[in-house]
């Protein structure tokens, strides 16, 4: 059976099975700038993964902004990333622009295998692709300790949830 949410409450259907607690961390492959990036590459500590469908609309700016503020405590204890389909450019200038620090990019745009492995790329319903609204925490062993793909693409995510979550396994 297709795995779906709404964007602006219509269904759209998701490519790839769904993360769930306990599962290892799946592998991707994604841009930092011009440079591949995998899973691999990420430190082991704990991990945020904040996705969001575009960093130029203003629930995926304001979610952004605010796990970057919520991590900034823990500093180099955790690593955390905003993963997006939007260019690496977009993305660089994006953070540049709005003081972002703590959380780094990872752009989906090259083969969407962030997408597809965590279940977030949005394959029909739109007439583009994007990912839908996911949080995911991922504990230093690479167990995923906390995942939630939001129901409602345009709907904001549980943060103090994912910030406890990512709390609890930073060390």
């Amino acid at each position: 059976m297709a795995r779906t949410v709404t964007f602006k409450n219509n269904a759209v259907v998701l490519a790839g099975n769904e993360v769930k607690v306990g599962d290892t961390a799946p592998a991707y492959t994604g841009l930092q700038g011009l440079t591949s990036v995998t899973l691999a590459d990420t430190p082991a500590k704990a991990r945020l993964f904040s996705v969001v469908p575009s960093l130029d609309t203003g629930v995926c700016s304001l979610q952004t902004k605010k796990f970057d503020e919520g991590v900034k405590a823990l500093g180099d204890s955790v690593a955390c990333y905003t993963v997006s389909l939007d260019l690496p450019f977009a993305q660089n200038r994006f953070c540049s622009s709005e003081g972002i620090k703590s959380m780094k990019t990872v752009s989906d745009v090259h083969d969407h295998s962030f997408g597809k492995n965590w279940g977030v790329l949005i394959q029909s319903g739109l007439p583009l692709m994007l990912l839908t609204r996911a949080v995911f925490v991922v504990d230093p062993a690479g167990k995923v300790t906390y995942a939630e793909y939001v129901p409602e693409v345009t709907d904001h995510p549980n943060y103090d949830a994912a910030l406890n979550a990512l709390k609890a396994v930073a060390r």
